[in-house]
């Protein structure tokens, strides 16, 4: 029951992220690293890629394509991390200090969390939580 529920929730926190990934494009251009060919384009498709991943993920009629949608989504959260890195780097640069470390820190933490989530959630692992 939690793990659907924990489910449903991170498919709506990916469907959201995706649905702005398309619809206001200029905070993730932001924030992408200098090094990211067509910046543009990068920025469209990980937006679908994340309403395509949530769409899989919270769907019941398929295991297999929930836990194809469960690692997609747990990738797609490690190839982003840079994207983050770099945003914490600029922000910290500035003088305000951006968002600032209240921001920052729990943001990096997440990362991790959110790759084992969508990977628990998917049905893809149990670790640490195994079932008795």
């Amino acid at each position: 029951m939690i793990r659907a529920g924990l489910r449903w929730l991170l498919g709506a926190f990916y469907a959201f992220a995706g649905y702005m990934h398309l619809a206001n494009p200029a905070p993730f251009l932001a924030i992408m690293p200098g090094w990211v060919p067509a910046p543009q384009t990068v920025v469209f498709w990980t937006g679908i890629a994340e309403l395509l991943g949530a769409a899989a993920l919270v769907q019941w009629g398929n295991s297999r394509l929930r836990r194809a949608g469960a690692v997609g989504l747990a990738l797609y959260a490690i190839c982003v991390f840079p994207a983050n890195i770099h945003h914490f780097a600029l922000d910290m640069a500035r003088p305000d200090g951006g968002l600032g470390l209240g921001y920052h820190i729990p943001r990096m933490i997440a990362q991790p969390v959110l790759v084992w989530l969508a990977l628990w959630t998917g049905d893809v692992t149990d670790w640490p939580l195994r079932r008795r």
